[in-house]
């Protein structure tokens, strides 16, 4: 299982304590996805960012609901390959 996150350079120049805002994910639990597709945006800090799937495989579990926020490290969501 792969955990998918918002890479940590995005977060370099961010206040410790900063949440980003999941926008709206652009897959749903079981969707299969290809390496490289965006599956989700985020905000932070004002600024748009596209979450990509690291690996082929199959969302299994959508962890951050659309319009809820997650601070530094936090799993968004879970890909078995």
């Amino acid at each position: 299982m792969i955990e998918i996150t918002l890479p940590d350079d995005v977060w370099q120049d961010v206040e410790p304590g900063t949440e980003a805002l999941v926008e709206k994910w652009l897959v749903d639990e079981g969707d299969a996805v290809r390496a490289g597709q965006p599956i989700a945006e985020v905000v932070i800090v004002k600024a748009h960012q596209e979450i990509v799937a690291p690996a082929d495989g199959r969302i299994e579990k959508i962890q951050v609901k659309a319009d809820e926020t997650f601070g530094k490290g936090r799993s968004l969501a879970l890909l078995s390959e």
